[in-house]
This record gives structure tokens, C-alpha cells and sequence, in this order.
């Protein structure tokens, strides 16, 4: 009977992840939260040639990565060798992952790799870069030693190849909102905000202006 319930259980639960109608998928959660087979069942999952099955894992690992990131941290090395995938999309929720997981990086395993996972700035695919951008506000305010390095890449997005940089700019200073109180440089941050009050992209000119009317005095 057990056997026959825990078949049942792997089967509703692929069904759930499978479902492409955004389903809750707090039950997948707990389950993978309560199992290491399950857990390790969504893992792969996230390589799936099956794009919604894909996705709906990479949800569960988020949500997982961003409450109780202790829990995935031992994956580590499995989230570092998709920053070299083939697929954009592997490496995209690679970053996402890996930068959720630094709160728990006691070993400063992330120092090691970060010019590796900040390179990706200018990933051939802007999703992947967006992905990071979005992310580096979680590792600057995980890693303060790291915070002045971060910046650094943040403010050469110009640099990158990308044809929508101001879009990816407004990425950045939302990040930059994670950190910028503790961090000491403030006006170099504020300097790159201001000059995007006049960039190309509506987002970007009023998420520049919102920064800076909480921010300047």
C-alpha cells in the first residue's frame, strides 16, 4: 500500500509541475522541502526539454532558494556548471538560484566565481543578463565585502553589447535600492541614476526618479 501511495504521490506531483495553468505549487514545496528524492526529482526537472514542467520546478527551487537557501546550498556546484549551459534559459535560472543561495555562502564560495557569474553582464541573451542584474542587488546586500566590485560591473552595463541597455538599467538601480542605504559611495550611484532621468526608456527614466526622491535629500 505504500509503495502503491508514494507511486501516486510522484504521479500527482508530476501532473501539478507539469500543469501549464499556474498552478500553486506551494504542495511542491513542502514535498520537496520534507523529501530529498523529491527535491532532487525537481532539480533535474529544471533541465527539462519540457518547458513548462522546466519552469514550474525553477518556481519551486526559487521559492525554496529564497526562504530557507540552507536547503540548497549543498547544490551548489550542480547550479555553477549550468552558468555554462548552451541554453539560456539554464543559465538564467542559474543566477537567480546561485545569488539566492549567497545569504548562506559561509564557505565564500560565490568570491570565487565572481567574475565568471558577473561576465554574464553581457550574455549573449539579454534575458540572462536581466536575470543577473535583477539578482545583484540580493548578492551585494548577501556579500558587503563584494558590494563596491558589484557596482562596478553595474555601472558599465553601457559597455555591454546589448541594443536595450537603458531597460537593463532600471535593473540595476533596483538593485541598487537592496544595498545603497548601508553603502558608503552613494553618489557615484546617484550620479548613474540621474543620467538616466534622460535615457530612452520610460521604465528606466521613472525608476530613476522614484530612486531619487526617496534617496536624495
Amino acid at each position: 500500500m505504500e509503495e502503491k501511495n508514494t507511486g501516486k504521490l510522484a504521479t500527482d506531483l508530476h501532473k501539478m509541475l507539469g500543469d501549464k495553468e499556474h498552478p500553486s505549487l506551494e504542495k511542491a514545496v513542502q514535498l520537496a522541502l520534507a523529501d530529498e528524492k523529491i527535491l532532487k526529482g525537481i532539480l533535474d526537472g529544471i533541465v527539462s526539454k519540457d518547458e513548462v514542467y522546466r519552469y514550474n520546478c525553477f518556481k519551486v527551487l526559487l521559492q525554496i532558494s529564497e526562504s530557507q537557501p540552507l536547503i540548497l546550498h549543498p547544490e551548489w556546484e550542480y547550479f555553477i556548471a549550468l552558468l555554462d549551459s548552451s541554453n539560456a534559459y539554464h543559465r538564467s535560472i542559474a543566477v537567480q538560484i546561485l545569488a539566492n543561495l549567497t545569504p548562506a555562502d559561509a564557505q565564500h564560495r560565490f568570491e570565487a566565481i565572481f567574475d565568471r557569474y558577473f561576465d554574464l553582464l553581457d550574455d549573449e541573451k539579454i534575458i540572462v543578463t536581466r536575470s543577473l542584474v535583477c539578482s545583484a542587488g540580493t548578492i551585494a546586500r548577501a556579500k558587503p565585502s563584494q558590494q563596491a566590485r558589484i557596482v562596478e560591473r553595474l555601472l558599465g552595463i553601457d559597455e555591454t553589447h546589448h541594443k536595450h541597455k537603458d531597460l537593463i538599467k532600471a535593473d540595476a538601480i533596483q538593485s541598487f535600492e537592496a544595498f545603497f542605504k548601508g553603502y558608503p559611495d552613494k553618489e557615484r550611484i546617484l550620479k548613474f541614476v540621474e543620467q538616466q532621468l534622460e535615457c530612452s526608456s520610460p521604465k528606466t527614466r521613472r525608476t530613476a526618479r522614484a530612486f531619487l526622491d526617496k534617496h536624495r535629500k
